[in-house]
């Protein structure tokens, strides 16, 4: 994929474009923004414009081909081998760096989930960051710079990418991909501005499965508590899900509070919805709305702090029951 092909990030093709063309590139960039929104594809695409034969990241010559299936020699890119990136795979990527580079005027490395460089490989990287092989570039990707030590960030040229609006992704999903509009409409509102989440393994969860979790929530009463246990039960062993169930919850909450005030059904996130969110918006009063919108952020909170999923669901669903 070339710089025009990705969605969005003007500002930041247009600087990776000049520092291309002057031949300023730094020897190392941190990327930095939230998990799915473009950095892995505008790496590959600074990539393919410092390695192409025509000198312009056309996407046919041989290099970018290469570029493209992850086979180009000079490219080599660095992942956590569990949960962190170790010290020998950093060991490893040093002595490939030591080689001159076989085909490009370059060597590259994209490192992805720079955060889970553990202490040792962390420190490792620091020495090739401060003595720099002159024929090198260094990619670091992150959605947490502050998990990145501090000597690490400042000797890369830090990038920072915000998040594609709510629109402009609405807009893509649609045209580009041939959603229906009112899919693409909760796709892009429910994925935070993630290309990768709209279209990756939530685009299930955020469509018919948000469906038959609203469904299963707002028929919760404190009046029948087993069905209430057994929702927390089952959510709680989701882990990987559940921060994404609970922004389910938390966007239907808001939209019942957008209701009661008025606001326009394009600002709702559920608009395919409509008939339970008016059902449900007379049973609420705007204090309600704002103590079960609390509790939601409460939960996650503690969820970041892995506390008992189970106990703290439990709690949760009494207090969005009530």
């Amino acid at each position: 994929m070339t710089f025009t092909q990705i969605l969005g990030h003007q500002r930041q093709k247009d600087i990776l474009r000049r520092a291309v063309a002057s031949g300023r590139l730094a020897h190392a960039y941190m990327f930095e923004g939230a998990e799915g929104i473009g950095k892995r594809l505008m790496a590959l695409a600074l990539v393919r414009a410092v390695f192409c034969l025509k000198g312009t990241g056309c996407g046919d010559c041989t290099a970018c081909r290469k570029v493209d299936h992850h086979n180009h020699p000079d490219l080599h890119i660095l992942e956590p081998d569990g949960a962190a990136i170790k010290i020998d795979q950093v060991r490893a990527l040093q002595k490939e760096l030591s080689f001159r580079p076989l085909e490009a005027t370059k060597k590259t490395c994209l490192i992805d989930g720079a955060e889970k460089l553990n202490p040792a490989a962390g420190n490792a990287l620091l020495k090739t960051l401060e003595e720099p092989p002159g024929d090198t570039l260094l990619i670091l990707m992150t959605p947490q710079p502050e998990g990145v030590l501090s000597t690490i960030r400042s000797r890369c040229q830090r990038l920072p990418f915000s998040r594609l609006g709510r629109e402009h992704l609405k807009e893509a999903l649609a045209e580009r991909l041939g959603v229906d509009e009112t899919e693409a409409h909760v796709l892009a509102a429910l994925s935070e501005g993630s290309f990768k989440k709209a279209l990756g393994k939530h685009r299930d969860l955020f469509l018919e499965r948000r469906k038959d979790l609203l469904k299963t929530l707002t028929g919760l009463s404190q009046g029948s508590i087993l069905p209430l246990f057994d929702l927390a039960e089952a959510l709680a062993k989701e882990k990987e899900s559940l921060p994404d169930i609970l922004e389910i919850f938390q966007a239907f909450f808001r939209d019942l509070l957008l209701f009661h005030h008025g606001r326009p059904e394009q600002e709702l996130v559920n608009i395919d919805l409509l008939e339970t969110i008016h059902r449900r918006a007379g049973r609420e009063t705007d204090s309600s709305l704002l103590r079960k919108l609390g509790a939601i952020n409460a939960s996650r909170q503690q969820l970041d702090r892995n506390v008992n999923r189970q106990l703290a669901l439990d709690v949760l669903l009494m207090q969005l029951a009530a």
